[in-house]
């Protein structure tokens, strides 16, 4: 489909310049722009790329000269990058799933379908399961019995909801992502060594002849998630064990995100790929977890808090704490931290030659 540059640069509040009426279909870097394309020459390096682009128009930040390169048009923004998020919404073309119901999904009868639903092929929608108006069920997917998913909900290919969840409206699922799967919870018949060095941090050894049988604490609960909530492809988030796994609204998780049985998680957190979040944690608002951070078990992570790639939190954050390391610090302090460590090698030298001087030894205990 293609859309005029008036069209777009409305679409994201902004002014175009030039011919409004030239019509383009996608967006490209400067090199790889064809005639049709908008070149995105919304950072430096690309400038110089604009005087060899075959694009007629271009997305420029607000104060740039779009007459000294030859182009036929062009929208200018303050932020860039927040407008592409409208950008790339509009030409989005989908998946091209076919429209209507596939004859070879299985739908119980006690399910309710919204007006224009799509469902792909071989989806299986379970008993009393309710979806919402203008919603996209792609193919292969599940959705268990008592589950309600809101309006304008879009399920990718493979994905499952299991029994007794509620999402609300707008929810985004990639690939085989998972909602409502078992939580991991096991427990032995007397104290294990695990629960026995978590209350005793100074122990270094256990029983080496211990051996339980692990018993599992069914998961009883559903998960409850808000409006506009995206997960991304390969995430899981369990069912909560006697209360719901909560998600609040407009929470983003990316790929390969585990989030655990009783999580309550608050608005608008941001979750980057490979995340571990423990059961029963508690992560507030506005909450950004770097990639392969691991949050512990039955801790709190305050509202605005953001943790560096590969942190982690083993104890309670307060709010607006900016976090990073194993184990989490503030990250001035693990900076300090990191530029001693690499300063250790120097200062074993130093010493070594000291002690030599003093002691008459190169040996350090």
């Amino acid at each position: 489909m293609k859309f005029t540059v008036q069209e777009i640069a409305k679409s994201i509040g902004a002014e175009c310049f030039g011919d409004p009426e030239l019509k383009v279909s996608s967006v490209a870097e400067p090199k790889l722009a064809s005639e049709l394309d908008i070149a995105l020459a919304i950072s430096p390096k690309y400038l110089d790329d604009l005087k060899h682009t075959s694009a007629q128009c271009a997305l420029l930040t607000q104060g740039s000269d779009w007459t000294k390169y030859d182009l036929s048009a062009a929208i200018l923004v303050s932020r860039p990058r927040y407008a592409m998020s409208s950008i790339s919404k509009m030409l989005d073309r989908g998946q091209n799933y076919k429209s209507g119901i596939h004859p070879s999904s299985i739908i119980d009868p006690s399910a309710q379908i919204g007006n224009n639903v799509l469902i792909g092929e071989m989806v299986v929608i379970s008993s009393n399961a309710q979806i919402g108006d203008n919603s996209i069920i792609g193919p292969q997917c599940y959705i268990g019995s008592n589950s309600i998913l809101g309006n304008n909900c879009y399920l990718r290919e493979g994905v499952k909801i299991g029994s007794d969840v509620i999402i609300g409206d707008r929810f985004c699922a990639q690939p085989s992502a998972i909602v409502g799967a078992d939580g991991f919870s096991f427990v032995t018949e007397k104290s294990s060594a695990v629960e026995e060095v978590r209350a005793d941090l100074s122990k270094s050894a256990v029983d080496k002849n211990e051996n339980q049988i692990w018993h599992r604490i069914h998961s009883l609960a559903g998960v409850i998630i808000g409006n506009d909530v995206e997960i991304g492809s390969n995430t899981c988030i369990d069912r909560g064990t006697v209360k719901p796994t909560s998600i609040g609204n407009g929470v983003k998780a990316d790929n390969l995100a585990q989030i655990g049985h009783n999580v309550q998680i608050g608005d608008n957190t941001l979750i980057c790929a490979q995340v571990g979040i423990a059961g029963s944690a508690m992560i507030g608002k506005n909450v950004v977890l770097g990639g392969q951070s691991g949050i512990s078990d039955n801790i709190f992570v305050g509202d605005n808090v953001i943790t560096g790639g590969a942190t982690k939190v083993l104890s309670n954050i307060p709010a607006g704490r900016v976090m990073l390391g194993y184990p989490a610090m503030k990250m001035d302090t693990q900076l300090e931290v990191y530029r001693n460590l690499r300063k250790l090698p120097k200062l074993v030298k130093e010493l070594t030659k000291i002690k030599k001087a003093v002691f008459k030894s190169t040996k350090i205990d």
